[in-house]
C-alpha cells in the first residue's frame, strides 16, 4: 500500500473536520455557555495534526483500491477520535471511550448515546454532536471526491471503497463523473435538510432544534437535543414532517435526482422503491392495527401517527422516538424487532441489510423453487428490468448470511464481556450493526448506553463501523492477503 498517499488523504480529512468545527464554535460563542474554549482548542489540535501531515505528503497521490479501503476505515476511526476532543476537554463526556463511542455513533449515523441528560449539554457541543450526523449521513469520504481532484488526487478509489453494495447490485450509475455525482448528492441532501428545518420551524421548534433534528432526520441518524427525543414536542405536525423526511432519507438518492430532473421512467421502473414503499405501508399498517386494537392511544389517527413514526424510524435506521415502544403490546414490539432487520434503500443515507438484498434473495428463492419443479426452466432474476448476474446474487446472499452470523456471534461476545442479559445483548448488537440507535431491554428507548462496559462500548463501536461501511470494507482487512503486495 502507498502509505504516504494514504497519509496525505487523512491529512485532508483532518483539515476538513477542523473546518466544520467552526460552525459549532460560532454556536458556542452565540450561546456563551462555556464550551467555546473546548471547541477552539480541539479545532487547533486537529489543524495542528492535519496540516503537517498534508504538507509533508502532498506530493504522493497515487491510490489503489486497497489504499481506498484502508483510508475509509482508518478515516472513520481517526475522525471519530479527534471529534471526541471537545467533549473531553469541556468535561461533558470526560472518558475517551465514551466520547469516542458518541462520535462513532454520530458519524456512522447510529444515534446511540451515552449521555444521561442531553439537555444539560451546552448548545455548541450539541450542535457539534448533530453535525457528525450531517457529515456522516452522506459520508464524509464523499467530500474527498470533490476536494481531492482539486489537489490532483482521484477520488474513485475512495468511492468504490465506501459505495453501497446495493449500487453494485442494481448496476445503475448516478452520473458519469464521480465529482459531479458527489456535488449533486450533497446538493440534494442539503436542500432536504433546509426544507425540513423550515417545516419544523413552522411547527414551533426553535431554529437550533430545527437544524439539529433535520441533520438527524435526513441522515437517518437519530440524535436529538431532547432527552425524550421527538416525543418532547407532543406535536402531530412535527411527527408527520419527521416521518416524511425519514422516508425520503431512506430512498435511493438517485431517485431524488431523477425526480428533480422530471425523469419519471427511472422512478416508475425502480423495483426497489416499490418494495421499500410496500414494506413501509405493510408494517405501518400492522403496527397501527395492533395499537388501535389494544386501545393504546385511544383512536385510530393517534395509533397511525405513533405506529407509523416508530416503524419508519426503525426501518430507515433513524432511531428517533415519540414514545416508549417497550410499553406497547407484545405483537407490536415483535413487528418492530422484525423491522430492525430490513433497512431502507441502497444508495440512501441508511444502514441495515437493505431492501434490495431482500428483493434479490426472494427472487432467487422463487427461481430455485421453479427450477426444482422444472429443471430445464430458465428463470432470470431481474432488478429494474435488468437481469442480475450470478456473482451479484451470491454477493447479496453472502451479505445477508454474514449479517446474521455477526448478530449471533456478537451477541455471544456481548454476554461474555458485559453484564447484560442475552436479549439486551442481541438487541445492542443489532442496534450497533444496523446503525439503528435505540433497541430493547437494557438499551431500550427510555435508556442509554451509559451503563455498557468499556469493553462492550469498544465492541459496539466496531460493529457500528462495520455496519456503516457495509461490512466487507472492514472485514476484508482481516484477510492476510489484504496486507500482501
Amino acid at each position: 500500500m502507498n502509505f504516504p498517499a494514504i497519509l496525505h488523504v487523512l491529512g485532508v480529512l483532518l483539515l476538513f473536520i477542523a473546518s466544520t468545527m467552526l460552525f459549532p464554535l460560532a454556536c458556542a460563542l452565540i450561546y456563551g455557555e462555556g464550551d467555546a474554549a473546548a471547541l477552539g482548542v480541539s479545532l487547533a489540535v486537529t489543524v495542528g495534526i492535519g496540516l503537517p501531515v498534508w504538507l509533508g505528503f502532498r506530493r504522493h497521490k497515487d491510490l489503489t483500491l486497497k489504499d481506498g479501503i484502508f483510508i475509509v476505515t482508518a478515516g472513520w476511526i481517526l475522525v471519530s477520535s479527534v471529534s471526541a476532543l471537545p467533549f473531553m476537554i469541556h468535561g461533558a463526556i470526560p472518558s475517551f471511550t465514551d466520547a469516542f463511542f458518541e462520535m462513532m455513533s454520530g458519524y456512522t449515523t447510529t444515534g446511540a448515546t451515552v449521555l444521561r441528560d442531553i439537555e444539560a449539554v451546552p448548545h455548541g457541543l450539541l450542535f457539534w454532536r448533530s453535525m457528525t450526523h450531517l457529515i456522516g449521513g452522506m459520508g464524509f469520504i464523499m467530500v474527498t471526491i470533490i476536494i481531492l481532484p482539486l489537489l490532483g488526487i482521484g477520488g474513485m478509489q475512495l468511492y468504490k471503497a465506501e459505495a453501497d453494495p446495493g449500487q453494485v447490485i442494481t448496476g445503475e450509475k448516478f452520473l458519469p463523473r464521480v465529482k459531479q455525482a458527489a456535488i449533486w448528492l450533497w446538493g440534494i441532501y442539503l436542500v432536504l435538510v433546509l426544507v425540513q428545518s423550515l417545516l419544523l420551524l413552522a411547527g414551533g421548534m426553535t431554529l437550533f432544534d430545527a437544524l439539529c433534528h433535520a441533520f438527524g432526520t435526513v441522515s437517518t441518524s437519530g440524535y436529538s437535543t431532547r432527552n425524550s427525543s421527538i416525543g418532547y414536542y407532543q406535536s402531530a405536525w412535527i411527527d408527520w414532517v419527521t416521518i416524511l423526511f425519514m422516508f425520503l432519507g431512506g430512498m435511493t438518492f438517485m431517485m431524488h435526482y431523477h425526480i428533480l430532473k422530471r425523469e419519471w421512467e427511472p422512478v416508475r421502473s425502480n423495483t426497489e422503491l416499490r418494495w421499500y414503499t410496500g414494506f413501509v405501508v405493510f408494517f405501518c399498517g400492522l403496527v397501527t392495527f395492533e395499537l388501535w386494537q389494544a386501545g393504546q392511544y385511544g383512536g385510530f389517527p393517534e395509533a397511525l401517527r405513533y405506529g407509523s413514526f416508530q416503524v419508519v424510524s426503525i426501518l430507515t435506521t433513524t432511531g428517533f422516538t415519540t414514545d416508549d415502544y417497550e410499553l406497547w403490546p407484545q405483537a407490536a414490539q415483535m413487528l418492530l424487532l422484525i423491522v430492525c432487520f430490513i433497512g431502507a434503500s441502497a444508495g440512501s443515507t441508511t444502514s441495515g441489510i437493505k431492501v434490495v438484498h431482500y428483493e434479490i434473495i426472494s427472487k432467487y428463492l422463487y427461481a430455485t423453487g421453479r427450477k426444482f419443479l422444472q429443471p430445464l426452466a430458465v428463470v432470470p432474476i431481474k432488478i429494474n428490468g435488468r437481469v442480475v448476474e450470478q456473482p451479484v446474487v451470491t454477493l447479496a446472499v453472502s451479505y445477508f448470511i454474514v449479517n446474521i452470523f455477526m448478530i449471533f456471534a456478537g451477541s455471544a461476545i456481548m454476554t461474555l464481556i458485559d453484564d447484560m442479559d442475552y436479549f439486551s445483548s442481541m438487541s445492542a448488537v443489532i442496534s450497533a450493526l444496523f446503525n439503528i440507535g435505540p433497541g430493547f431491554g437494557e438499551i431500550g428507548p427510555s435508556k442509554t448506553f451509559a451503563d455498557v462496559s468499556t469493553a462492550g462500548k469498544w465492541f459496539l463501536s466496531f460493529n457500528m463501523l462495520t455496519g456503516r461501511l457495509e461490512m466487507f470494507s472492514v472485514l476484508v482487512m482481516f484477510y492476510p492477503s489484504f496486507w500482501k503486495e
